[in-house]
């Protein structure tokens, strides 16, 4: 396995970070603008063939509970979708990750635009940073579906 795409998905946009196993690294992508169904797919597939990338964490959001409402629900569906164009997902917890990703962008004097997607492309950085990090170390459970 080498490289991986981490998504936020949202409903307006989805939040893209590239990384590679062996480097352990994650990079924030331009975020993609919704345009719903086969367009959101289709901007993912040309991703995925561009970074050279089979597999796709994307973020869960679960709430602070840790159980599923209906935006993780939104997430698994994607998910699936995803699935059905080949790509293999894996789910990591999101709690936290856009509030966490803005107070870093805060902290290296960043205000991003709530327009911008750069909020959501950190966050999918963190997410698939997250991911990677465990990866790195073996027998850590990791969820997938």
């Amino acid at each position: 396995m080498s490289r991986v795409i981490g998504l936020d998905h949202g409903s307006r946009r989805l939040g893209v970070a590239v990384g590679d196993t062996e480097t352990g690294m994650a990079f924030a992508r331009p975020a993609i603008r919704r345009r719903g169904g086969a367009a959101d797919l289709d901007s993912i597939t040309a991703l995925a063939q561009e970074e050279g990338a089979t597999l796709v964490v994307l973020g869960l959001p679960r709430n602070m509970d840790g159980s599923e409402g209906p935006q993780a629900a939104a997430a698994r569906a994607f998910g699936e979708r995803l699935g059905g164009i080949g790509l293999e997902v894996v789910y990591v917890d999101e709690r936290l990750t856009s509030w966490e990703a803005g107070e870093r962008l805060a902290a290296g004097g960043i205000r991003p635009s709530r327009r911008s997607g750069e909020l959501d492309s950190a966050a999918a950085r963190l997410i698939l940073q997250e991911y990677l990090d465990a990866f790195a170390r073996p027998g850590t459970p990791q969820e997938s579906e």
